[in-house]
């Protein structure tokens, strides 16, 4: 059985406490186009140079129709989108994520992330407080490309 949260609020732009944020609130990130300079820069950084994000014709062999942003760089820009955001957590830390890449982002995608508070919990250290963040991340058109989970230390 699926747990269906509350709708919360779509947090207007502010810096954001533990102690403000509820389970169901909600941000909204910018977009980030996915440019060929990107995914070259990236597989330079990574060393990640597989072939399906190189070259046009080699993601088409792939059954791509053309160049697939590397995964963790999509990951990355929502990552940068968040921290962006005009809504921000006043965050500590990055404690993990846990991510699925649904669909493949191609060269001149752009993406956006909506980011909802799905748990919250208080730490031994009264300063802090760690939220639970599930992360949905939608192509120009809509298609969700990327979800996951993201755990982050937040001030109190």
């Amino acid at each position: 059985m699926t747990e269906v949260l509350p709708r919360g609020r779509l947090l207007p732009a502010a810096h954001y406490r533990f102690d403000a944020i509820d389970v169901g609130d909600r941000v909204e990130t910018g977009k980030a186009t996915v440019t060929a300079e990107a995914i070259d820069t990236f597989a330079a950084l990574s060393g990640d140079r597989f072939v399906i994000h190189m070259d046009d014709a080699a993601a088409r062999s792939y059954g791509f129709p053309r160049r697939v942003a590397h995964g963790l760089l999509v990951l990355s820009l929502v990552d940068g989108l968040k921290n962006a955001a005009p809504a921000q957590f006043d965050a500590i830390a990055s404690l993990g994520w846990d991510w699925r890449f649904a669909r493949p982002v191609l060269v001149g995608d752009t993406v956006r992330a909506t980011i909802t508070v799905i748990g919250k919990k208080c730490t031994k250290k009264l300063d802090r407080g760690i939220l639970e963040l599930d992360v949905s991340v939608q192509n120009q058109r809509g298609e969700t490309v990327q979800t996951g989970t993201n755990r982050l230390m937040v001030r109190r």
